[in-house]
This record gives structure tokens, sequence and C-alpha cells, in this order.
């Protein structure tokens, strides 16, 4: 809560007064050739629909490996509430984006919504932290942790040399999952699933019992 207060504050704060504008504006030049190209690309890879359709693909895969529902809707469940909130906070801030009349290759095209956090780069940080989760083994869970970071540095670069976010708003972003991404499994996996897997085997003792009685 208090992360979730201070980001609310600092965005604010950073509406009125654009301090990262000169580094928006230097990382925004080089959006040229293969550079501007594959920042584009992973722009349009995590737009909220195909995010959806990643993470319904994801959460398929991860049922299909362990095996437990209960597994792959905690994957599912830790994306979506890291993710989804986090627009709440995008429109209390109420940031613009970068002005694209003062950039060398303004997004086209323009992004309508609020700049403050960025909904993709929510995404990705929530995406490689429920992976994250489901590893165990602690020299595998490090090798995914290296192979996370980089994916992350490489979303935060596309999205400012694109010039569809204030290097702030990357970094806001970051700092939302890392701090919403252990509650959300908490709250989800902990209580909320813990509980109706309990209420779901109770029910079944339940029946069984009956059953025995009848026979």
């Amino acid at each position: 809560m208090v992360v979730v207060v201070l980001l609310v504050v600092a965005g604010l704060l950073l509406r009125g007064h654009p301090v990262d504008a000169p580094s928006a504006a230097a990382l925004n030049g080089a959006h040229t050739g293969v550079v501007g190209a594959l920042s584009s690309a992973v722009y349009t890879v995590f737009e909220p629909v195909p995010a959806i359709l990643l993470t319904m693909v994801l959460t398929a895969v991860v049922w299909a490996r362990t095996r437990c529902l209960v597994v792959a809707a905690g994957f599912a469940g830790v994306v979506a509430l890291t993710w989804i909130p986090s627009d709440v906070l995008k429109v209390v801030v109420g940031r613009p984006r970068p002005d694209g009349s003062v950039l060398s290759h303004p997004f086209v095209p323009a992004q309508p919504d609020a700049s403050f956090p960025s909904g993709h780069m929510v995404f990705v940080v929530a995406l490689v932290l429920a992976a994250l989760m489901l590893v165990r083994d602690v020299r595998r869970r490090r090798v995914w942790a290296v192979c996370g970071g980089l994916v992350i540095v490489a979303v935060a670069t596309a999205l400012t040399v694109d010039g569809v976010h204030w290097p702030t708003d990357v970094v806001a972003s970051v700092v939302w999952a890392l701090a919403v991404a252990p509650v959300a499994r908490i709250v989800w996996v902990d209580v909320v699933l813990r509980r109706v897997t309990q209420r779901l085997e109770q029910t079944g003792r339940h029946r069984s019992g009956r059953g025995k009685d009848r026979s």
C-alpha cells in the first residue's frame, strides 16, 4: 500500500514536471532501421488482446506440464491481479504521453490513454514474476530470473525508443509489479484458491460419506 501511494505521488509530480523529457527524446532518436522496427513490433506483441491470448496459452502450458488446475489458475491470477489494477493508477495520475511534436520519430497512431505506468511493462514483469513463482529449483530459478530480466530490459527499451512512454513510466511499472505481484499471490493463491480447494475437498468427502451410508 505504501508503494502504491508513493507511486501516485511520484506520478502526479512527474505529470507537471517531466524531468525525463531529454532522455525520452534521446531514446526516441534511436527509432530507426531494425531498432525501430523491433521496438514497434514489441509494442504490438504486448498490446492488451495479444497479452491476454499469451496469458491463456501460457496458462494452458502450465496446466499441461503440472496437470494441476490450481497451479495454472494461480499463474493466471497472479498475472491478472498484478496487471489489471495498474490501469487504476494510470487513470488517477493521468500523465500525458510524450509529446510527439518534439520527438524525432513520434509513434503512429498516437496513443490516447494516459502514460503512467505502462500497462505493457506491468504485464511483462507480472508474467516473469508469475513464472518465477512456479520454479522451485534455486539454480533454475536463477537462470529464469536472468532470462526474464533481459526480456524486461528489452521491452523497457523498446517502449522508450518508440516514444510511447517516458523512461520514468517504465521504472514505475517495474516497481508496481514487484510490489503488487507478491500480494496478488498471497491473496489469490494462499487465500482464495486454498479456500476453494478446501471447500471442494470437503464437499467431495461429504458426498463420498453419503454414498457409503447408502450402500
